[in-house]
Parts: C-alpha cells; structure tokens; sequence
C-alpha cells in the first residue's frame, strides 16, 4: 500500500510527468519562434498603413514605422529589425542615402532590404539595387507581391 504522505500516486506521478512534458515541448516551440522585426520608412500615411496591415497579416512579423528617413536612422541602433522596407522620396534623409547608410552599419550590412517607390524607371531600378537594396517594388503593388517577397527573404519560402 502507498503512503499517501510520502509516496506520489502513480497515476498523480504520471500525470504531473506529462504536465511538465508538454510545458517543456510548449516552451521549446517559443524559444525556436522568434517574432521577425520589419521597419516600414515611408512619409505616406497610407503607404505605411497600407504595408503594415499586409505584413501584420503575416504570421511571426512585427512591424515598426517611420515616416522618414532621419526617424529610421534614430529606430535602427534600438531595434534588432530583420527586414527594411523604404521609400525613396522623403523629406530629410531619402531612401537611397538610408540604404547607403544603413549598409555601412555592422548590425545591419546582410539584412534584406526593400524598396517601394513611384519611381519606375529602370534606372532608379537600377541605382537602388546598387546601392544594395534586395527588392524593388514600383507603387501601387498588390499586397501578394509584398507578402511573397517577405516570405522569400525571411521564412526562404
């Protein structure tokens, strides 16, 4: 007979045991799970508001917004972003120069980098893939080119 005072139940025993499994199993899950970090720098309102709901719609993203440049440059040492998404005609700082300066920063030399913009001609193309951007996107875009091209760069769908 078990004393009740020492000696678990076994079924209480088994019972606790699979308890705590499944909170370790639950807590390794987040641990693996880390929210992506996107910073939005657009001096459109609607642009931002239009981008961040495609990227809050995307599972794992969280997303920061700036309205220019110089703001961008002030977000960035605070935050640790996986993915940068700028204008390129801004007042203050405008996108290109956000992209030349950003590439000279360490922390975010290798981060993906993307640019929205109205300007369509080939050779603003061109310039800002130079400058290192990874993506270009011509204003207006439909929300499932961005969504791809997210997924492409941060989940490598």
């Amino acid at each position: 007979m078990l004393n009740s005072v020492t000696e678990p139940h076994p079924i209480r025993l088994s019972l606790h045991l699979l308890v705590c499994m499944v909170v370790k199993v639950d807590m390794s899950k987040k641990a693996q799970t880390k929210d992506l970090r996107i910073l939005i720098v657009d001096d459109s309102a609607a642009t931002r508001s239009f981008v961040i709901s495609i990227l809050e719609s995307i599972d794992g993203c969280s997303v920061t917004a700036t309205a220019n440049g110089f703001e961008a440059l002030k977000v960035l040492p605070r935050g640790d972003f996986d993915l940068i998404i700028t204008d390129i005609n801004m007042p203050d700082i405008n996108g290109l120069e956000l992209i030349n300066y950003v590439k000279k920063m360490p922390s975010y030399k290798d981060v993906p980098l993307f640019i929205i913009s109205t300007e369509g001609a080939e050779r603003d193309r061109t310039k800002g893939l130079s400058l290192g951007a990874d993506e270009y996107l011509v204003k207006p875009f439909s929300p499932d080119s961005l969504e791809t091209l997210v997924r492409k760069h941060l989940f490598k769908e």
